[in-house]
């Protein structure tokens, strides 16, 4: 049922074209979950189709994108600190750990943001943390427009090249995401090698 409901919603959207790319790319990216796959991929598959153009639903995906990154930002920012300076004493969080966080986003927010928007499951929360910490927002926005451009063009391709074929689909799909989970936890380890060499460096000076 909730296929099928997804399923129409999608349909409904896909009517009002880009716009309705937009506005599910700026749910899924929000802290309502959606999956961009039912989004982009059929997309991808219009595009072939040449009922749409490849460009314009890479603009609409990274502007949803964007924005529902953005409220979750802000909300963090203005609703979540709040909170967690009010209430965080019940769950281990006081003012020490928020200075913490701010710091460690302030050093190596880039790379999570990055990282975070490209893993599954946590596209959609990165945002909150980085709220939260208080993310310098010109940052935040480049690393975030960064990994959400890189996915949904990997969704729009697969719709491209293989849409029709949904057992194709789904075989690729999920190879892609091992393959970006794989370079993601390579990439990480050198960010942290290249760190701790650069503090041993420091060092020594």
């Amino acid at each position: 049922m909730i296929k099928e409901l997804a399923q129409d919603l999608v349909d409904l959207i896909f009517d009002w074209g880009y716009w309705g790319i937009f506005i599910l790319m700026s749910i899924e990216s929000s802290f309502i979950p959606f999956p961009s796959e039912i989004v982009l991929i059929p997309a991808g598959y219009l595009a072939s189709q040449g009922q749409m153009s490849v460009f314009f639903i890479m603009l609409s995906a990274l502007g949803g994108s964007l924005v529902g990154a953005f409220v979750n930002y802000y909300l963090a920012i203005t609703l979540g600190r709040r909170i967690l300076k009010r209430y965080g004493k019940y769950f281990f969080i006081n003012e020490d750990v928020l200075v913490k966080m701010d710091g460690f986003f302030e050093k190596h927010g880039h790379i999570s943001t990055f990282i975070g928007r490209l893993l599954p499951g946590i596209r959609q929360l990165i945002s909150i943390p980085a709220g939260l910490a208080r993310m310098n927002l010109g940052v935040f926005t480049i690393y975030t427009a960064l990994g959400a451009s890189i996915w949904a063009f990997i969704l729009t391709m697969l719709g491209y090249f293989i849409g029709e074929n949904q057992e194709l689909l789904d075989l690729y799909l999920k190879e892609i995401t091992i393959a970006i989970v794989i370079l993601l936890f390579v990439l990480g380890a050198v960010y942290v090698y290249y760190q701790k060499a650069k503090i041993a460096k420091s060092k020594i000076i």
